[in-house]
């Protein structure tokens, strides 16, 4: 280690090109992914009030958003789906025609290399708006693990069915990622691979969300299934878990508030690492931008270099449009 005045850091920060050249972490568009939600009609882009620029979009609207992210050069989109009606089965999730699997075929063959990752999850199609089958007795109503894992992967095989590039299972029910994988597998799936959302708490920052995936629970909350905010160590053991029953990306979501755990979870297992950018991430961003408070452009880009300082390989974020942009600007 050098040493004042034969060592002076400043020297390699005296230029754009210089400070470029012995820059430490990258942000790429190839390391983007753009969510998207679409629901059924055509010409619709409903907007999500408290996510400014993100729509629930009507398949043809999907494809035109879609285009707009990879003629950026924004290379994946995650799609989740907003069903005509919900049920205590979600049936909508697994349906042959659902609106994912409807808006999977279109955008293949309209967009087919565009990488298309699809949420598997039941919250948004369940008519109490969790993330399982639940059962209510004496006791109150409780969300049933197991039951839920059969539903889980035949959601899973019908994204893949559809064409689906990944799927990933975001619900937390404990065994979920083998029961997937055991799906595909048996019918004839094995080069799908599974994005898990292997480390997922239980946030006030997803509350945005809510809104524009229509899956709010109807009673109680998520803390049941959703890991406690306070667990790092637990955080670990849920990736190792994902990871043995053949996960092939893991996640950590939210991102910002958790770059300790996306750093110990890349340096324990180096599996290809996803961050989310989560939407009360994003609107905290636009809300203050809104107000003048801060720099949009340059806030968005530090989370981002954040997330990838932090071990992220994979950053999905409501920005990626406009993130492409301003990386081909600077």
């Amino acid at each position: 280690m050098g040493r004042f005045p034969g060592y002076r850091p400043r020297r390699l920060r005296q230029s754009p090109a210089l400070r470029r050249l012995v820059s430490e972490t990258q942000l790429s568009t190839a390391q983007l992914v753009l969510p998207l939600f679409v629901r059924t009609g055509r010409g619709r882009r409903r907007p999500v009030n408290a996510m400014p620029g993100v729509f629930q979009l009507s398949p043809d609207e999907l494809v035109r958003e879609a285009a707009q992210a990879h003629e950026q050069g924004v290379p994946a989109v995650l799609l989740f789906g907003i069903p005509d009606s919900k049920d205590a089965r979600a049936a909508g999730a697994y349906a042959a025609n659902g609106i994912v699997q409807q808006a999977v075929r279109r955008l293949k063959r309209e967009l087919p290399e565009l990488l298309v990752i699809t949420d598997v999850c039941l919250c948004e199609y369940m008519e109490h708006g969790h993330c399982g089958i639940v059962q209510r007795d004496k006791r109150g109503a409780r969300v049933l693990n197991d039951p839920t894992l059969k539903l889980l992967a035949r959601v899973a095989a019908s994204h893949a069915e559809a064409g689906a590039d990944i799927v990933a299972p975001s619900d937390m029910m404990d065994g979920r990622v083998r029961a997937i994988r055991e799906q595909l597998d048996r019918l004839g799936f094995t080069d799908t691979p599974i994005m898990s959302y292997a480390a997922k708490f239980a946030s006030a920052f997803y509350g945005p969300f809510r809104e524009a995936a229509e899956s709010a629970p109807q009673f109680g909350d998520r803390r049941s299934y959703q890991m406690d905010p306070a667990n790092a160590g637990e955080a670990l053991r849920e990736v190792a878990l994902d990871i043995q029953e053949g996960a092939d990306i893991i996640m950590v979501k939210p991102a910002l508030a958790y770059l300790d755990i996306l750093h110990r979870v890349k340096m324990e297992f180096g599996y290809p690492t996803a961050a989310y950018a989560v939407s009360g991430e994003y609107a905290m961003v636009k809300a203050a931008a809104a107000k003048g408070w801060i720099d949009e452009r340059a806030v968005t880009l530090e989370g981002l270099l954040a997330m990838r300082r932090a071990g992220a390989d994979i950053l999905i974020t409501y920005a990626a449009t406009d993130v492409a942009r301003w990386l081909k600007e600077t």
